[in-house]
């Protein structure tokens, strides 16, 4: 079997997308569609018809449905970018790494060369039952780190992985990324959409756009990964012979302090902003109760997205401005393997909010 990574694989390529309607899953269809593969798209519910794009609907969940979803295809390679938000840590692991075990196991025998698989910084700081909670390695993460002695899905997800790809014979890599703001809407952990709804709402009510997390938010050092960047660094390690059998960072290669940047979201939306004043203010609770708000924003305006829950995942960005820790994150390891993709963090979110209104999310 050969690794489809030279040229002569090239022409072959068929990418399979593991959930293709998510925040990383659409901006991979859109990456690999503009460069020319044939993009099997696989999600609970199908998206957009686009050229060079065929939908599979399957319950992830369902070790038969993916089987059945998967018996007449035969992707060269897969990105998986799924996820299922469970109660526990316990549930997480048996769930989400349930989720790639069935579907490598519905691939096994039809020649994939490469499986790239998105996951991120809890890798460093810990799962949600224990985030940030424990010793730690210090910033910026590098991913020579070895794993924090806690149960954790992603690491569940890595041997997964592993094990597949010692027994079929694909490459693999692992994508570790930060904070990811892009396009999807109801996505559990888009900071871009909730961020963009949150100035929304406070502009239509007259109220100013307040920061809700901590100091150490505030004032401190942080980066983030557009989704786009992300899709941008899977397509590459898939292809890459430098990149096969590694895990990599991907950020977008600046840093900021959120003092900087949140005038500057406020500014873009007209605005008035509050920063940091002594005490994190958290989204859960101050946009609690604005469902109604925000559906009779949406009529009149024409927007297309009237329920508030499908556009904000408060308790994740909540999560993040919240910590009491720096973190920043170090892209060393895939300069030196050759990835050069860079973004700029505030044209990062300019342009996905310049997206949102030219699709009608907001006004």
């Amino acid at each position: 079997m050969t690794n489809g990574n030279g040229p002569a694989g090239q022409a072959q390529r068929t990418a399979l997308v593991v959930g293709a309607t998510g925040i990383a899953g659409s901006a991979l269809v859109e990456r690999l569609t503009s460069e020319g593969w044939a993009v099997l798209a696989l999600s609970r519910r199908p998206g957009p018809e686009r050229d060079g794009v065929r939908w599979l609907s399957a319950d992830l969940t369902s070790a038969d449905a993916v089987s059945a979803a998967l018996a007449d295809e035969r992707p060269t390679h897969v990105f998986f970018t799924a996820w299922s938000r469970q109660d526990t840590e316990e549930a997480n692991i048996e769930v989400n790494a349930g989720m790639l075990r069935d579907l490598l196991l519905a691939l096994r025998g039809k020649d994939v060369a490469h499986v790239a698989l998105m996951t991120g910084l809890k890798h460093y700081l810990g799962p949600f039952e224990a985030y940030a909670a424990g010793q730690m390695p210090d910033t910026p993460f590098h991913e020579e780190e070895p794993r924090l002695p806690v149960r954790n899905f992603y690491y569940a997800q890595e041997d997964e992985l592993f094990a597949a790809a010692a027994e079929q014979g694909f490459t693999w890599s692992v994508h570790r990324a930060h904070t990811v703001i892009g396009h999807a809407v109801g996505n559990a952990m888009n900071m871009g959409l909730t961020l963009a709804t949150q100035a929304t709402l406070c502009r239509e009510a007259g109220e100013p756009f307040v920061f809700p997390g901590s100091e150490t938010q505030w004032n401190g050092l942080t980066d983030m990964t557009d989704a786009g960047l992300l899709a941008e660094h899977m397509v590459w390690a898939a292809t890459a012979p430098a990149a096969a059998d590694e895990a990599f960072n991907i950020v977008n290669g600046d840093v900021f302090r959120w003092r900087w940047m949140w005038p500057r979201l406020a500014a873009y939306f007209g605005v008035e902003w509050e920063g940091y004043s002594g005490a994190p203010r958290p989204l859960e609770q101050a946009m609690a109760g604005r469902d109604g708000q925000w559906a009779a924003l949406a009529e009149r305006h024409g927007l297309v997205e009237p329920r508030l829950d499908r556009m904000a995942s408060w308790w994740h960005t909540d999560g993040d401005l919240g910590r009491d820790i720096e973190v920043v994150t170090d892209m060393g390891k895939s300069r030196a393997a050759g990835f050069t993709g860079y973004r700029r963090t505030p044209d990062a979110f300019t342009t996905l909010f310049d997206r949102y209104r030219a699709e009608h999310l907001i006004p």
